[in-house]
């Protein structure tokens, strides 16, 4: 990933190659400092801390005032002299931040590691003077400590790296968009019997044919026809931006916690292409060795849990994509059609989507479409006859 350098000026001297695995705190490399380029600004969290000391000194003598409450939060003097270490900011940002006074510490990064990107910074500002937002005080309560210990043993167990990354980001998702979701069975009968004809030429040419592989195919087929749910919301939540390229994400479990690759433009691959992209990505999630562009981009989600098993659930929302594709274990159960029961595999899925740009009835219209998509294989599946000789 690019990592931005603290001061400008000329790398002289790189102590770590690839392939080495580098901690928190580790030298990266040397960096010939041009001074001339240096500003006021630059040295403000230097300042702010030398400042801290002197700061608390002069506010202890001098009487106390009665501020009013702005609008922003804090006031400009005291976020001046605040540090602000800890935070995943650039120092843009962080000089942004100190002219708008607004404090750092609340406002929800949407970069990687939680970093506070510049959208992030204004869209924060706008939701304050706009009143969508609240003041720290009224915020969620906290959920209340308790010493575990004294009811018995207990094991302290570190959260992984991925988990603490995406733990954040998905109680962020979970409380700031207005989750629906809908549930439906689809008949896979006819679909289940393509896969077992395809699987030998598949596995010939060293991949897996699983029902994600069909999934990712025919919703990018849909996504063409629903493009909201191929959309994100604009941060001051004026305008719905469509995206005209489709890429599909999809949930690979690992044993560092869930990551999600992403398929690129999905819609233009062909069965044998999306499988092996599948199989690929997923062995290099495992292995760790993923790089950060295959993980970034993506406009719509599967996670399926067929694998482990389920009847339903509720997928949470990838934001800033607007909707998620839940699959649970398709099961043998009988049906009954043309007066008789029959067995039928069904396959049951669940759509979460964000309820500020779709609503219940775009909902069941795109579950309904890949309902008789999925059970009308031959309106998806190109040249399939060929690729079988």
């Amino acid at each position: 990933m690019d990592i931005p350098s603290p001061y400008p000026g000329k790398v002289t001297e790189i102590l770590i190659k690839k392939g080495d695995t580098i901690n928190q705190g580790d030298n990266l490399c040397e960096i010939d400092v041009d001074l001339s380029h240096k500003s006021k600004s630059e040295d403000i969290e230097t300042i702010a801390e030398k400042t801290e000391t002197q700061t608390a000194a002069e506010d202890q003598k001098a009487p106390k005032q009665s501020i009013k409450d702005n609008p922003i939060s804090k006031t400009p003097d005291a976020l001046l002299n605040k540090s602000f270490a800890g935070i995943h900011a650039s120092p843009s940002v962080r000089k942004l931040a100190r002219e708008l006074g607004v404090d750092l510490t609340e406002v929800i990064g949407t970069g990687l590691k939680n970093r506070i990107q510049p959208e992030d910074l204004k869209s924060h500002v706008k939701a304050i003077l706009t009143g969508a937002t609240t003041s720290p005080g009224a915020a969620l309560p906290e959920i209340p400590s308790i010493d575990h210990a004294k009811y018995g043993p207990i094991k302290s167990v570190p959260l992984s790296r991925i988990k603490k990354i995406s733990g954040p980001r998905l109680q962020a998702s979970w409380i700031n968009i207005p989750h629906v979701t809908q549930h439906d069975e689809i008949d896979i009968n006819e679909l289940e019997q393509i896969r077992l004809d395809l699987k030998d030429k598949a596995k010939a040419e060293g991949f897996s044919l699983t029902i994600l592989a069909f999934m990712v195919k025919a919703v990018g087929k849909i996504l063409k026809d629903f493009p909201d749910f191929n959309s994100s919301l604009d941060p001051d939540g004026e305008n719905l931006i469509q995206k005209n390229y489709i890429n599909i994400g999809f949930a690979a479990n690992t044993d560092q916690g869930l990551m999600v690759p992403v398929i690129k433009d999905a819609h233009q691959k062909d069965l044998f292409e999306i499988a092996r992209e599948l199989s690929e990505l997923s062995k290099l999630a495992r292995n760790g060795k993923i790089k950060l562009e295959d993980l970034q981009g993506g406009t719509f989600t599967i996670s399926s849990l067929g694998g482990f098993g389920g009847t339903a659930f509720t997928p949470i929302i990838n934001a800033p994509e607007v909707a998620i594709l839940g699959v649970a274990r398709s099961q043998v159960r009988p049906f009954f059609i043309k007066g008789q029961f029959l067995p039928r595999l069904i396959l049951p899925v669940s759509l979460s989507y964000d309820h500020r740009v779709i609503d219940g009835v775009g909902g069941i219209q795109f579950t309904t479409e890949l309902k008789n998509t999925l059970e009308d294989p031959s309106s998806f599946l190109d040249n399939l006859e060929a690729k079988d000789d």
